[in-house]
């Protein structure tokens, strides 16, 4: 690379939004380039539960999370655990959190997640049909699992909260739930089953979609830092990397947890905070479910997937807000563990493949950022997906060229934009 490439489009970031925001510039006909910090798919899209689900379009921010959080802010082996440290990013983040926690904000927000999710779960079933691109994908569904009755009811309403927004779920008896999946145990009490869910393979997804864009024309620029991102007035004029520096008509950051440091030189705020997800992945067991499930009350996911070393089983979940921290905490790896055989048959001595952590970038009202702020006219943001990048993927790829290229976006982007902070 020359000490000042020019670019078309610049891309910064290579997990699954920046990859798919490449995937459907390219589709346009735009020129791209896309730099990543370390290998493709190596953050959180790597080693997540591999979820496509418009069935989750309630937002982080609800009644009753806040509360939550707190009573499970001293247990390391909470679901949502808050690291206490004196941040001040992470103070303001709070109180942004706080104020979008109540029932009039998340009923703005569920219609938005809905069409976001059903929009990508559709790009999905096109993206299948790419030759030569292959990623385990299957619509098996969603079954979530709950072994109390209290978590059952609380899955229950949440299920007609969604029905309600044009959901379709079916609340099934233990009985009926473990015939449909055998591998559930026999004495929970009850399930709510989500047929129009699926999954796939997240790291063969987006490595495969990069590779395939790859051969199409599409240049990757991997272990590539971004150092500084230059500007005149509206502009973006310079992007200065640890490769050299790229000057591009326009610039999509799309960075994930990295993306508020990236343009804080703007003077550009994005109130997104690093939250740890951890995953424990398996050789599948002879006893392994088919369909995904999520495990109600411990809030772990359950998924089989395919891979090219063979069928494997990934346990994943936990939401631990502590800043760009990579550590592992084996307390959540092993609460992780205990979950499955709490909900399931046969998870004893199982043969691990993989422990993975990784950081997903949560907005304090559990909505991305998408589209191009105000005060630039070549720069477009896609970030802040929480535990949704995969499932909104494509679509927000495609909202992302839709912008770029002066389209009008198929989805309102006004509820996604910066300013709304």
């Amino acid at each position: 690379m020359t000490t000042n490439a020019k670019a078309d489009v610049l891309v910064i970031g290579g997990g699954v939004i920046g990859v798919c925001a490449a995937y459907y510039l390219a589709e346009r006909g735009r020129q791209v380039t896309l730099v990543e910090q370390g290998d493709i798919a190596a953050g959180s899209s790597y080693g997540n539960a591999g979820l496509i689900v418009p069935s989750h379009s309630a937002p982080l921010a609800a009644p009753g999370a806040l509360a939550s959080g707190l009573k499970w802010m001293l247990d390391p082996e909470s679901p949502f655990y808050i690291k206490p440290r004196l941040d001040l990013d992470l103070i303001a983040w709070l109180f942004k959190f706080t104020a979008a926690c109540n029932e009039a904000q998340m009923r703005r927000g569920i219609p938005v997640l809905r069409d976001l999710g059903c929009a990508s779960s559709a790009l999905f079933d096109e993206l299948a049909k790419l030759k030569g691109l292959s990623f385990g994908y299957a619509r098996k569904g969603v079954l979530l699992v709950y072994k109390t009755e209290s978590g059952l009811k609380h899955g229950v309403e949440e299920a007609q909260l969604m029905a309600e927004a044009g959901i379709t779920s079916k609340t099934l008896t233990a009985k009926e739930a473990s015939t449909l999946e055998p591998a559930i145990r026999p004495d929970m009490a009850g399930s709510v089953y989500y047929p129009g869910d699926s999954h796939l393979n997240p790291a063969e997804f987006v490595q495969g979609l990069a590779r395939w864009l790859e051969r199409k024309g599409v240049r990757f620029h991997r272990n590539t830092t971004v150092t500084e991102v230059e500007r005149s007035g509206r502009a973006i004029t310079n992007v200065k990397t640890t490769n050299g520096g790229f000057q591009a008509d326009e610039v999509v950051v799309a960075a994930g947890a990295w993306s508020p440091g990236l343009v804080h030189s703007l003077r550009l705020d994005l109130p997104i905070q690093a939250a740890k997800g951890y995953s424990v992945t398996v050789k599948r067991p002879a006893t392994s479910p088919i369909i995904p499930l999520l495990l109600g009350e411990s809030r772990v996911a359950v998924t089989p997937m395919a891979s090219p070393t063979g069928p494997i089983l990934r346990f994943a979940g936990t939401l631990e807000l502590a800043g760009l921290d990579l550590s592992i905490n084996q307390r959540r790896v092993d609460a992780l563990r205990r979950a499955s055989k709490e909900y399931m048959v046969g998870m004893d001595n199982l043969e691990t493949i993989e422990v993975w952590r990784g950081l997903r970038p949560c907005t304090p009202d559990g909505l991305p950022i998408i589209g191009r702020p105000a005060s630039f006219d070549n720069l477009t943001i896609a970030a802040g997906h929480a535990m949704s990048g995969i499932s909104l993927g494509p679509i927000t790829g495609k909202l992302v060229a839709q912008a770029v290229c002066g389209e009008e976006p198929e989805i309102d982007l006004k509820p996604l934009r910066v300013e709304r902070f």
